[in-house]
């Protein structure tokens, strides 16, 4: 296990990386608003409150009128406009956590415009059975397909967006609908998705976003466990290549803790501190029949990724139990959600 002192130098990887107007950026230059919040949420866990605030201004300073952000931003400028549902979502459960850690009433209450915006884009493209499609173009089309992942997600950033609605006492009632809705067709409609199962992510995230948990979340867990985990190493990114990456395996990480099980939480935790970089930062992956990373690459989202797994297994700051709080499981009636029909018209 890693100490608190190595947990804010981690952190402090991922400002030395963020950019001038407060932009946190992949390795080859872009941001995305999804990865972007993890790194400020890693930021806020190791007090570093003034990369933070430059980074929601980044923010809210290019949240679209639609309340989403373009799929990709570089020196400010959008590459690919089209805007994620999933990275839309994600505003929430960056928020609550930074109110979680902080306990900053006027910093929740300043970003609660933005929040909301950003949800009932979502919200808003949910279909008729319950999942919500992965994007809406720069011509306000909605997209084709669901995305597993995406929406699982998703799943967390609406419950995020109820506790905020809540607790500033401004209800959405649509959006904990909309939360109930997809977590049932996530936990018993795996047909409602495209089929990305290659992915590693595909098999643990909808119990990293609360919408499976109990009997059913170990069940997951274990049916592809012996093909996505290497002992010793983390898991792999794809099934069929023998390439193991940090978040992915760090994210598994915060499933196991929200699932009670600290034994392997902690075991996988250990095997994939080899990606640890002398100065905190992370390799994003380590190709392991050639021996070599994979890509040749230190990646912020890694290092956040981390610094949110050691959160969770060592109670760092009071947003430590984010993912292990979020459960969607409740019984919803499939009567009332009409997931036997398939309509996306009228999105």
């Amino acid at each position: 296990m890693i100490s608190r002192e190595e947990v804010v130098r981690t952190a402090e990887s991922i400002a030395a990386i963020q950019q001038d107007d407060g932009g946190v950026p992949w390795p080859e230059g872009h941001v995305d608003a999804w990865n972007h919040i993890e790194c400020l949420m890693a930021m806020s866990v190791a007090g570093l409150a003034e990369p933070v605030r430059r980074g929601y201004g980044w923010l809210a300073r290019h949240q679209r009128a639609d309340g989403a952000w373009p799929m990709k931003l570089v020196d400010g400028v959008a590459t690919e406009p089209n805007g994620e549902t999933n990275h839309a979502a994600y505003i929430a459960v960056g928020v609550w956590h930074h109110h979680l850690v902080t306990g900053d009433r006027r910093f929740t209450e300043e970003s609660w415009p933005m929040v909301k915006a950003a949800l009932d884009f979502v919200a808003g493209l949910q279909t008729e059975r319950g999942e919500i499609v992965w994007e809406r173009d720069a011509h306000g089309r909605p997209g084709a397909y669901a995305l597993l992942t995406g929406c699982s997600s998703i799943h967390q950033g609406l419950r995020c967006g109820v506790l905020l609605a809540d607790h500033l006492g401004d209800p959405q009632p649509h959006w904990e609908l909309a939360a109930d809705r997809l977590a049932h067709v996530l936990s018993a409609h795996p047909e409602a998705f495209a089929d990305k199962s290659r992915f590693s992510m595909d098999w643990y995230y909808p119990v990293l976003g609360g919408a499976v948990r109990g009997a059913q979340a170990f069940e997951l867990l274990e049916r592809e466990w012996p093909t996505f985990v290497v002992p010793g190493l983390g898991i792999r990114c794809v099934s069929d290549q023998p390439w193991v990456t940090g978040a992915e395996t760090c994210e598994l990480v915060l499933a196991l803790d929200a699932l009670g099980d600290g034994e392997r939480a902690r075991a996988l935790f250990a095997d994939m501190q080899h990606l640890r970089h002398e100065d905190g930062s992370y390799w994003t992956g380590w190709q392991f029949a050639n021996r070599k990373h994979y890509p040749h690459e230190r990646s912020g989202y890694t290092a956040a990724a981390v610094v949110l797994a050691a959160d969770a297994l060592l109670g760092l700051s009071p947003g430590g139990g984010l993912f292990r709080d979020i459960d969607g499981t409740a019984v919803f009636d499939p009567e009332v959600c009409g997931c036997a029909a398939v309509h996306t018209e009228g999105l």
